[in-house]
């Protein structure tokens, strides 16, 4: 190759760094590409999954509760955990105290005004590692018409191939105290508790 003047050797240099710029860009994409690709759909199997909720009353008793419905969807990254999301919607026509006058007390406008405020919602904004088996779930709560933000403290009970169903399967089980004044529900306290206690566990299935 004979030799160039100055000027065009630097603009050579030029077009090597400009392509070598761009193969990185593009090297950069499709990881992100690959990434983005990588969780998996789960539905919840309603069957082995549960969400409970518990309130002190006056001193005397703890009380369990739960809902007997829900549906979301968990988006799950095996290989990197923290990359995985979930959301959830809980019908409030779903609450289950064993006690059908209560269940209509905290449907009515005094607790949840379910007739206004249907749903319970959860969606998470970060998943974050906690130690072995362990995550943080941070996600937007909104409850009666208030949203706030709120952290899952979950445990990763078992992630792998059903025995029974032979698919891909994850378990979890998740905890956390939320104050139901926060979002407007804040009636008796604090002789009623004002903190709650919810338990959630979750069995998951791949989807097909």
């Amino acid at each position: 190759m004979p030799d160039l003047p100055p000027p065009y050797c630097e603009d050579i240099a030029m077009l090597r760094q400009k392509s070598l710029a761009a193969l990185l860009v593009a090297t950069l994409i499709g990881g992100t590409a690959v990434t983005a690709q990588a969780a998996d759909k789960y539905t919840f199997d309603p069957g082995h999954s549960q969400i409970n909720f518990s309130w002190n009353h006056f001193g005397f008793s703890n009380i369990w509760a739960r809902f007997d419905k829900f549906d979301g969807e968990l988006l799950l990254d095996t290989q990197d955990l923290t990359r995985s999301s979930v959301s959830v919607t809980i019908p409030l026509s779903a609450i289950d105290t064993d006690v059908e006058k209560l269940d209509e007390h905290l449907k009515s406008a005094d607790f949840f005004d379910a007739a206004k405020f249907p749903n319970i919602t959860f969606k998470s904004t970060k998943v974050e590692k906690a130690g072995e088996g362990k995550l943080k779930v941070t996600g937007d709560l909104s409850i009666h018409g208030v949203t706030k933000a709120t952290v899952l403290d979950v445990t990763v009970n078992k992630i792998g191939q059903h025995p029974m169903m032979k698919d891909d399967a994850a378990g979890f089980d998740a905890s956390a105290t939320i104050k139901r004044s926060e979002f407007g529900v804040g009636m008796y306290a604090p002789n009623v508790s004002d903190e709650i206690a919810v338990r959630i566990t979750a069995e998951t299935h791949k989807a097909k």
